[in-house]
């Protein structure tokens, strides 16, 4: 069951959108929120955060880089953004895993609410050679600084033998209930283990913690 929290300045639209989500047999609202102060508690409680892009004062923005810090197994999806560069590239730089345009559908917001719950990243090629171009222009400044934008870890993280065994299967994209039924372990084990796993490896979504083995690998 993927866990969802709604996070929408207003009451009506979130009670809307609670009523539509938990239509889904494998979606359920755990919680409304309309402000940040009522959102955080909640937000350790859920695997997807939707957060309205219109939030008073850019705490959207706020709110997508607090979640992803303090809750890195939570995913963020910010919902009713406009398709420009300018609008979506400070959300998936503060860590946004997904987001939802203004025009797009239920069904696309349902769609994105299961991909990135599986970890999978999805951005259209505008949005996508944007932040190609991004993390050239940061790793050159890097560059310049005598430094390295991604430097390798000191010492491997200290993951446990099935967190080990866990994050492999992450790298091969297995999702939560395949990897329970691989290890023969519960469901909520499985989510303890990949809690741990990202906030071990200091990231934030599955993709990352996949790509992130090859290196721990050669540690």
């Amino acid at each position: 069951m993927i866990r969802v929290l709604l996070v929408h300045e207003i009451r009506l639209m979130c009670t809307v959108m609670a009523v539509v989500l938990n239509q889904e047999p494998d979606i359920e609202v755990v919680g409304l929120a309309t402000n940040l102060d009522d959102a955080l508690p909640l937000a350790g409680q859920s695997d997807i955060v939707l957060v309205r892009s219109t939030l008073p004062d850019e705490s959207a923005l706020y709110f997508t880089r607090t979640i992803v810090k303090s809750n890195p197994a939570a995913k963020v999806v910010i919902v009713g953004l406009a398709e420009s560069e300018a609008a979506i590239l400070p959300y998936i730089e503060a860590g946004a895993s997904a987001y939802v345009l203004a025009e797009d559908s239920v069904e696309k917001l349902i769609y994105t609410i299961r991909s990135a719950c599986r970890g999978e990243v999805r951005l259209s090629p505008e949005i996508a050679t944007a932040l190609i171009t991004r993390v050239a222009e940061l790793a050159e400044l890097a560059r310049a600084g005598g430094g390295t934008l991604f430097p390798p870890p000191d010492t491997p993280p200290d993951l446990t033998p099935r967190e080990r065994e866990v994050l492999e299967l992450i790298a091969q994209s297995r999702t939560n209930p395949e990897i329970a039924e691989r290890l023969n372990i519960e469901l909520g084990t499985v989510k303890n283990h990949v809690h741990n796993i990202l906030r071990k490896l200091n990231v934030s979504s599955r993709a990352e913690a996949g790509a992130y083995l090859s290196r721990i690998s050669t540690g």
